[in-house]
């Protein structure tokens, strides 16, 4: 696998990552929440630029450590059967993206556990300190681990066959394109964008950006079989 191959899987993997909404609900929640307790649009934006350099940290440390995992477990060439194994992680959390993402109610409410979800709205509620949005921000990527562990584990993959200087280039892509959505949403906050009117735009298209998901999820399945498994396969005929 070339160095193109492998950073347009990576960021394809990152785009997908950037799908999932736990971060952007949270950070509208703590936006919200700011907004009602007459914060000031300068401490406003000291909270979510926190939130948001949390979630950017939480991201490159779960990159980081998975890379480091699979490096000591299967070395610089992984096994095939991880990657076939890595491709039946990315089906299998498509389909659970599509079927079970957002739960059946009104709103943008997400099928994640109720605890983590009660923990984190709880937590957007007395978060006052700038510390505290950015710890929010290091849980609210952790909270939907479940849904993003299958992009994570397989840019790792790729990125554990790179040279050091080309695995912190590809650790930056992946963060950099992850971080879209909450990027997008730091900067209609700053910029004075009604949250209402932010939430009804998630609302109508919820359905879209869930079935965007669970799509890029097969895709980049699809993709990462035919570049790695399938090709090294003909190529050793």
């Amino acid at each position: 696998m070339n160095i193109t191959t492998s950073f347009a899987i990576i960021a394809l993997a990152a785009l997908i990552h950037a799908s999932f909404q736990l971060s952007v609900s949270v950070l509208t929640l703590l936006s919200g929440h700011a907004i009602g307790s007459k914060k000031t649009q300068s401490k406003l934006l000291q909270l979510t630029t926190s939130f948001v350099i949390g979630a950017g940290t939480m991201t490159i440390l779960l990159l980081s450590t998975i890379s480091l995992l699979l490096l000591h477990l299967f070395g610089n060439q992984p096994p095939q059967a991880i990657w076939i194994s890595g491709c039946g992680l990315l089906i299998g959390v498509a389909l659970s993206v599509l079927l079970f993402y957002y739960r059946r109610k009104q709103g943008t409410m997400l099928w994640i556990p109720r605890s983590m979800a009660h923990y984190l709205t709880a937590r957007t509620k007395s978060t006052k300190l700038n510390a505290e949005a950015f710890g929010l921000g290091l849980s609210s990527v952790f909270g939907e681990l479940l849904f993003v562990i299958a992009p994570l584990i397989i840019s790792a993959l790729v990125l554990i066959q790179l040279s050091p200087i080309w695995q912190l280039a590809g650790i930056a892509l992946y963060t950099a394109i992850s971080m879209l959505s909450l990027i997008i949403m730091l900067v209609l906050i700053g910029s004075g964008h009604s949250l209402s009117r932010i939430q009804k735009w998630r609302e109508t298209n919820k359905k879209f950006l869930q079935y965007t998901s669970g799509a890029g999820l097969i895709i980049l399945s699809t993709f990462v079989y035919a570049f790695e498994i399938l090709e090294s396969t003909i190529g050793g005929f």
